[in-house]
C-alpha cells in the first residue's frame, strides 16, 4: 500500500514539481526547436512519453539484474543509451507506417530523441535515486507526461502569438520563445511543496 502510494506522489512529482524539462532543464534543444505546431509537439510528446516509460523500466532491469550483481556499474551510460536508441529506431518505424505526415513534420527530431538528455536523465535520476521498480515506472511516466505537458503548452502559446503577434521585433523567434519558457518553469515552481519526493 506504501509503495504504491509513494509510486503516485513520484508520479504526480515528475509531472508537476519537478518536471525534467522546466525544473531540471534537460530536453531544451527540441522543446524550442519543434514547439512550432500543436500536431508535431503532440506526436513528439507521445513518442517521448513512449520511450521514456519504456526505457525507464527497461534501464531499471538492466541496472539491478545485470550491472549491479556483475560489478559493472560504470557501463550504465552506455547501456542506458544502447536501450533508447533501440526504443527510438522502434518509434520511427512506427510513426514512419502509421503517419506520413508527422514523420516528415518531425524530421530530424525524431532521431534526435535517441540523445535527448531528458530520455537519459530521467533513467539516470532513477537509479541515483534508488527508486523501486514500481516507483521506477512512475517516474518515467510522469517525466514523459511533464515533458508532453510543457511543449504542448509551448506550441498552443507560440501558435497564439503568430496569430496575434504584438511581440517587439527585436524578441521575435528565440527570444520571445526563452522567455515564455522562463515563465511556463516559474508556474510550474508553484506546484512546489505540494508533494516532495526524493
Amino acid at each position: 500500500m506504501m509503495e504504491g502510494l509513494f509510486a503516485f506522489g513520484v508520479f504526480f512529482a515528475a509531472i508537476f514539481t519537478n518536471n525534467i524539462l522546466l525544473t531540471n532543464y534537460l530536453g531544451m534543444c527540441s522543446f524550442l526547436a519543434v514547439s512550432k505546431e500543436i500536431k508535431t509537439s503532440v506526436g513528439l510528446g507521445m513518442a517521448v512519453v513512449f520511450v521514456m516509460a519504456c526505457t525507464s523500466v527497461i534501464n531499471w532491469l538492466i541496472y539491478y539484474f545485470i550491472l549491479v550483481p556483475y560489478d559493472i556499474v560504470y557501463l550504465r551510460y552506455i547501456a542506458f543509451i544502447i536501450v533508447i536508441a533501440a526504443f527510438v529506431q522502434l518509434v520511427e518505424l512506427v510513426i514512419e507506417r502509421l503517419s506520413d505526415a508527422l514523420y516528415a513534420a518531425l524530421g530530424i527530431f525524431l532521431p534526435l530523441i535517441t540523445v535527448n538528455c531528458a530520455i537519459l536523465g530521467a533513467s539516470l535520476f532513477m537509479v541515483i535515486r534508488e527508486y523501486t521498480f514500481l516507483s521506477g515506472l512512475a517516474y518515467g511516466a510522469g517525466s514523459g507526461i511533464g515533458w508532453a505537458i510543457a511543449i504542448i503548452a509551448m506550441a498552443g502559446i507560440r501558435t497564439k502569438l503568430n496569430i496575434r503577434s504584438k511581440v517587439p521585433f527585436g524578441l521575435t523567434g528565440a527570444g520571445i520563445t526563452l522567455i515564455i519558457a522562463g515563465i511556463m518553469a516559474l508556474a510550474f515552481m508553484g506546484f512546489a511543496g505540494m508533494i516532495t519526493i526524493t
